[in-house]
């Protein structure tokens, strides 16, 4: 087995985010945009990180840093001075603390975040509070607990025994002035008035792989913790149809799906608590966005349907469910809001990421692109707005890659040729375990770049290589059968070399072509050429990570100029917590779903030839 020295340029730096605290590894010449988005951190980027809208402004407070030259215009002398440098052009030497003000992140543009970023959203959530002080009963007035506090309300309200049995000693504990909290005419606590009224909701991004979930104050609309973990439904399947078939072959099953969604959702609510105190009564409202399969199972409702022709929902408007119904560990008597649905698998999640792109107010051709497990994709053309969804499967995930997994510690998440040779970057600065989807697009990228692999997606064997390849290069490359495979992280004695084969290849051109496909079909559908596009907006967290230029080298984003392709981040989360904040956005959630017309794209007669033409690999880089 060959051994390789690591390069010394191969040594990560450590970088940390202020006031966040989050902390990554990264190779040196890393851009802080880049770096940000490895910690979660979504930063403004409206020209598409091309450096000319100076909206991702970051201060350096310590560390090695370039100096932009393209763009310096765009910060004054004194502010360069002071460590201020736009995310997108500044790189990073060595070790570095990176200051990121509210106002660069991608949510105050949103107008979610309050306080500091000076945006604010017009806050009107499902929830009310009344607070007044009441008239204690004497012998002279007599009038019952319940009807003095609707006579303060002047509206008869709505509530279970359980609320109304603890009427008497809340009243008397706050000493007869209270908040009173409500859902409509629905009771759904009371508190003492001795201070703000402690009022919270949970909003929830249940995805087929992961769920994300934020907890936010209902009144201020800050945000007070983010937890996220896998999906409980994991171990009954990767993907929705190998779940929704276990379901139709043994409708028991069913039980068994929902209460591991549920199980996870209460997971994370746990996790919520712990990180702020705050106490899970006093989450009196929670909102859910999922593909529909997950929004179905979470409800406990058959999803049979939806993994055979015509491929039909149980529901499409959005729904609000008691949440103590489904089990959700919450006050009581709050509710859960669903995000209503598009047809087929085009569910909630991305009604809600096109709630989060402002596809409401947008008029020039715009694409959304959710990359993940399941591929959901909405082209927003002359006030109309196809969707589809396409069956990308896990290999964005890790999964069904030899060596695959998620973007945690030990996991190659950047491959880089240069100098004649592999480089590559590693979550967590520990050695290489795998590698994740990031690093596959990365890694198939630059095999094409330097003729490692043919547009038919073959890896070439050692003795069929170019000339020009280098000798560095050539060693890590090995037969694997009658096929190659490249050693991307080598052994080195405790740890097993780390390599990508021929069949991960095969995974990618397979999850890469449905996406791209998928694409090309609403465009086909619009009369749209790719280059009509004004832009094209990936969201999800695996979006998030991947490499503009890389994606396009392999064919999965149309050739547009990279001003053109931005980052949203989690835009299914994003929706989430604005319809958590604002019953108006729900309403506009509501209205873009019936501006939605579903696309099944397998029906369509050009897709089998679309996918067949994504599979294979442009011949030459696309993209600007």
């Amino acid at each position: 087995m060959l051994l390789f020295l690591v390069m010394s340029s191969d040594v990560e730096i450590r970088i940390t985010f202020q006031p966040s605290g989050r902390t990554v590894f990264a190779l040196p010449g890393t851009t802080i945009l880049e770096a940000a988005a490895r910690a979660g951190i979504v930063l403004q980027t409206p020209c598409g990180g091309g450096g000319t809208c100076g909206k991702c402004l970051v201060r350096v407070c310590s560390g090695q840093a370039s100096r932009a030259t393209t763009h310096h215009h765009k910060l004054q002398d004194e502010q360069i001075s002071a460590g201020w440098r736009l995310a997108c052009e500044t790189t990073l030497a060595g070790a570095a603390v990176i200051e990121i003000p509210a106002s660069s992140l991608f949510e105050s543009s949103q107008q979610i975040l309050t306080g500091d970023s000076g945006h604010t959203l017009a806050i009107h959530p499902a929830i009310t509070v009344t607070s007044f002080p009441l008239p204690p009963p004497t012998q002279h007035d007599t009038l019952p607990d319940l009807e003095r506090v609707e006579a303060a309300l002047d509206e008869k309200l709505e509530f279970d025994t359980a609320r109304l049995a603890a009427f008497p000693r809340q009243l008397r504990a706050a000493n007869w002035n209270v908040h009173v909290i409500r859902e409509g005419r629905r009771l759904i606590a009371i508190q003492p008035a001795c201070g703000p009224a402690s009022v919270f909701g949970v909003a929830f991004d249940l995805g087929t792989t992961t769920v994300v979930g934020t907890l936010l104050n209902l009144v201020t609309g800050q945000e007070h913790g983010v937890a996220s973990t896998m999906n409980g439904q994991i171990s009954f399947g990767d993907d929705v149809l190998t779940r929704i078939l276990r379901i139709r072959d043994d409708p028991s099953r069913l039980a068994d799906l929902q209460g591991a969604a549920v199980q996870t959702l209460n997971e994370i609510i746990a996790a919520l608590c712990r990180q702020s105190g705050i106490p899970s009564d006093q989450l009196c409202n929670a909102t859910l966005a999922g593909n529909s399969t997950m929004q179905q199972i979470v409800c406990g409702l058959d999803p049979s349907a939806l993994g055979e022709l015509p491929f039909i929902p149980a529901f499409a408007r959005s729904l609000d469910i008691s949440a103590a119904n489904i089990g959700l560990k919450i006050n009581p008597a709050a509710r859960l809001y669903l995000f209503p649905q598009v047809g087929g698998f085009v569910g909630g999640d991305t009604v809600a990421g096109m709630l989060a792109a402002g596809f409401d107010q947008i008029n020039k051709p715009t694409l959304l692109v959710d990359i993940g497990t399941n591929g959901e994709i909405a082209l927003l053309h002359d006030r109309r707005i196809l969707c589809a969804s396409t069956a990308a499967g896990p290999a964005f995930e890790g999964a069904r890659i030899a060596q695959g997994m998620r973007a945690t510690a030990g996991a190659i998440e950047k491959v880089l040729i240069k100098d004649g040779d592999i480089h590559i970057n590693i979550i967590g600065n520990v050695p290489a375990a795998g590698l994740c989807g990031t690093a596959l697009i990365d890694a198939v990228a630059e095999m094409l770049r330097h003729g490692l692999l043919d547009a038919t997606g073959r890896m070439l064997l050692p003795d069929e290589l170019p000339a020009h390849v280098p000798e560095p290069l050539r060693r890590r490359l090995e037969r694997d059968g009658d096929d190659a495979r490249l050693v991307l992280a080598p052994a080195d004695g405790r740890h097993a070399a780390v390599c990508l084969t021929q069949r991960d290849i095969r995974e990618l051109q397979l999850a890469s072509g449905a996406i791209r496909a998928g694409v090309d079909t609403l465009l086909q559908r619009a009369g749209l050429a790719a280059t009509d596009l004004d832009a094209v907006l990936l969201a999800g967290g695996f979006g998030n990570f991947i490499r503009r230029s890389n994606a396009q080298r392999i064919g999965l984003l149309p050739p547009l100029p990279h001003e053109r392709i931005r980052f949203i981040g989690n835009a299914s989360s994003m929706g989430a917590k604005m319809a958590l904040l604002s019953i108006q956005e729900r309403a506009c959630a509501e209205t873009l779903r019936q501006r939605s017309e579903h696309v099944d794209i397998s029906m369509d007669p050009g897709f089998q030839s679309a996918f067949s033409m994504a599979m294979m690999f442009p011949e030459e880089e696309t993209g600007a």
